[in-house]
């Protein structure tokens, strides 16, 4: 980043639309907007908007490229600790190996599961021919069927069988063009297998969706006297460690990593909810709730080694990002990203996130950080203008309690001295 984004924070929101405009980053500084005519069409029973304020994180390298995050969150310390935690940080490397979704068809009434199964592994190529027939397009730009397999259950007497199909969707989330395929396809396999077809639906477990970012940060970003250092890294491979052991933690520990990573798919137009049930189900992926991240003191090289392991089956085109202007806005200011890059940023995003939060918890706590922003807030809410923000918010800090009663008898004084 340049000198421009130099104490960005404490700029105006235009002089910082207008930075972005300088660093040719957008083309003009008017701000997007959703409509209601194009909200009407997203949504049925439509009213009116409701806005959430979209920022921008800096300092972000992701496999040696530069990048602004937008970020779409009411939380005020996300943007400045994924900020901190991406300058700490530094380079990001990321690995996605492949980017499929996957969809099933589960039959019924299945006298043999072992034999139903033998069946769909033998007629995998003709059951992938006829997926074909409904994926050209997505054929011709590399992407279509990859795989066919199929596993089966048993509970209660009742037999199931799933049989799934991995799809590369390219750019696109993909989730109708899936559907389409397993409605069309489940006759066929009916008739190759007998029984019967009780659902045919995407699934959200993305387990062939999965992004790895991994960093390694030197003790003296950790802190300049080196013990220091080196007993924070500590910390925080123990903390992650307890993540692992504990469940209660670990349920805190990864909503502070998709704290990061929501932010950034609802800015880009995709499902968070579909991230966020694809991320918690394969922090389970092992049959017991764990950390999506791991930090290790590496005490050979003197470095801490983060990486992290999320599915996200994000998408760059189709959908609600195709026709939200707010969502093709953000995706530019990327410059405009596919759809692995982009689930390469918000890897980073979710490992920086993490970062900062695990450090902050193990070092000063993480309040401190909170309610320094938590200041700010309240004065704001309290009624102070941009000339008594920070007399409010220095004030308000030296209390030791934090509310608005507080920031409203600190105001009053300040404008009584006037």
């Amino acid at each position: 980043m340049s000198n421009s984004f130099y104490k960005y924070y404490q700029k105006t929101p235009k002089e910082r639309m207008e930075i972005l405009e300088k660093e040719g980053l957008i083309d003009g500084t008017q701000i997007p907007e959703l409509s209601s005519d194009i909200s009407n069409t997203m949504i049925e029973n439509y009213l009116f908007n409701y806005e959430l304020p979209l920022s921008v994180a800096l300092n972000f390298e992701v496999d040696g490229q530069k990048t602004l995050v937008p970020m779409v969150i009411e939380e005020p310390s996300v943007v400045a600790a994924a900020s901190n935690g991406a300058k700490t940080i530094g380079n990001i490397e990321t690995v996605i190996k492949e980017k499929n979704i996957i969809g099933q068809v589960i039959l019924t009434n299945i006298e043999d599961i072992k034999e139903t199964c033998l069946v769909i592994k033998d007629k995998e190529q003709f059951l992938l021919d006829k997926a074909s027939e409904k994926t050209q397009s997505m054929i011709k730009r590399g992407g279509g069927p990859k795989r066919v397999w199929a596993q089966g259950f048993e509970e209660d007497g009742d037999k199931f069988v799933s049989v799934y199909f991995s799809v590369d969707t390219c750019d696109a989330m993909g989730a109708n063009t899936i559907n389409t395929i397993l409605e069309s396809i489940s006759d066929s396999i009916e008739e190759l297998v007998g029984g019967h077809s009780l659902m045919r639906i995407i699934s959200n477990n993305a387990t062939e969706s999965v992004a790895i970012a991994k960093a390694n940060v030197p003790l003296d970003r950790l802190n300049e006297d080196k013990d220091k250092a080196i007993e924070i890294a500590k910390k925080i491979e123990l903390a992650t460690k307890f993540a692992n052991l504990d469940r209660y933690r670990a349920a805190t520990h990864n909503k502070g990593i998709m704290n990061g990573i929501d932010a950034v798919v609802l800015a880009t137009g995709n499902d968070w909810r579909a991230i966020e049930a694809s991320a918690h189900t394969y922090a389970s992926k092992d049959g017991k709730y764990k950390s999506l991240t791991s930090w290790k003191y590496d005490e050979s090289n003197e470095v801490l080694l983060g990486t992290i392991e999320i599915p996200l089956p994000v998408a760059t085109v189709g959908g609600t990002i195709s026709v939200h202007p707010i969502a093709k806005w953000s995706l530019n200011l990327m410059g405009n990203p596919n759809a692995k890059r982009l689930a390469s940023v918000m890897a980073a995003v979710g490992l920086a996130q993490n970062f900062s939060a695990v450090r902050a918890i193990v070092t000063d706590g993480i309040q401190k950080g909170h309610m320094s922003l938590h200041a700010r807030s309240l004065a704001k809410q309290v009624g102070a203008n941009e000339e008594e923000l920070e007399k409010v918010v220095t004030e308000l800090k030296k209390q030791s309690k934090m509310n608005a009663d507080v920031a409203k008898d600190i105001l009053q004084k300040i404008r009584d001295e006037v």
